[in-house]
Order: structure tokens, then sequence, then C-alpha cells
């Protein structure tokens, strides 16, 4: 091994490559971490070698001054490619970073109503709602009892059924209303463009 390989070392079980004072976990077993007899070996540039014993797979790959990984370690025999790992690390983290960056967040926002809502006022946080839905947000719409109001819990649902007519446009309820406790709770989610 060269001083420009890094310095590569266990602790605890767990194998670091150290390049310039800067510590990278690893995954895959490398060079003379593999200890498989015998490998499936292909190139850098993609051929299939064929099978061979480690010992030779390791003299090929210091030969082309690349390393040896281990990329299929369940397979029979396991596969090991020939590359440069540093770089190969590098690439995979660049496609996990640019996988996270696409990746939505779905939020869950929540409107509160009552029982004797007027039209204007409801037509107002539906139309909230439906902002929020075509962002692609899912939508907690709860209306809570005061009082003696509990007793009238059917004037609760029409509401919630006046709510979604308002926003039949934007999506779809995901929970039908359901009274929890004092509260009676719906969430709406956001209508698929296959729909």
């Amino acid at each position: 091994m060269s001083a420009e390989d890094g310095f590569r070392r266990t602790i605890r079980g767990v194998t670091k490559k150290i390049i310039g004072g800067a510590n990278i976990s690893k995954d895959n077993q490398i060079n003379e971490e593999i200890r498989d007899q015998e490998v499936r070996v292909v190139d850098s540039d993609g051929t299939q070698l064929g099978v061979m014993s480690l010992r030779a797979a390791l003299d090929l790959a210091n030969e082309k001054k690349l390393d040896l990984v281990n990329i299929a370690p369940k397979a029979q025999p396991p596969v090991c490619r020939i590359l440069d790992y540093g770089k190969y690390r590098y690439e995979m983290q660049k496609r996990e970073k640019e996988a996270r960056k696409k990746q939505k967040t779905i939020q869950i926002k929540e409107i509160r109503l009552s029982t004797f809502i007027e039209e204007h006022d409801l037509s107002v946080k539906a139309s909230n709602a439906a902002k929020f839905l075509k962002e692609g947000d899912k939508v907690k719409v709860s209306l809570r009892f005061r009082g003696r109001e509990r007793d009238y819990s059917s004037k609760g649902v029409d509401v919630m059924k006046r709510f979604v007519e308002h926003t039949d446009a934007a999506g779809v309820v995901e929970k039908k209303p359901e009274l929890e406790g004092r509260s009676l709770i719906m969430i709406l989610a956001p209508k698929n463009d296959k729909q």
C-alpha cells in the first residue's frame, strides 16, 4: 500500500479510510478486507474477467493502481470490481445528495373550524386549504365542539361536508370526519393527476 492510497485502519470493528485527516465510513469491503478465496472479477471498463483467486485479483488491481471492491458479497462467488474507490465513494455521495434534493416532504397543515361558521369564513378557509393541497401538502381539518355544541355533532358533520364541497377540485378525503374527544377531525390529501 502506498502513501497516496491513504491510511486504512479498523477501530472497534468500524473500518475507515483516512485521507488528509478526514474520516470516510465505508460499506464495501476493499482490497485486503475481502476474505473469500475465489471471486468473480469485473474490470474498471465493465468487462468480465471471470472467476479467479483473491490473490490474483489483488495483483491485477495493484498493477492498475486501483482498488478491488466487493460490490456483491452475497453472490456465489462474490463479485468484485476493479475501480478507484475514492472516486466511487464520491460519485455515490453525489447521487445520494441529488436524490435527497428531489424528495418532497409532505407536511400536514391544520385548519380549524367552528360549528356555527359563516359561509364566507368557510370559503376563505377552504381556499387556504386548496392552496395547501395544490402545493402537495395534506390538510387536517378540525372542528372543536365547545360546551353543548357536542350535542349537535350532526351540524359539525354538515360543516365538514360543505368544506369538502369547496375543496373537491384540489383534494380528496383521505380520512372521513371522526369524533376524537371533543373534536371532529378529517384529513384531506392532494389529488393525483392520474385521477
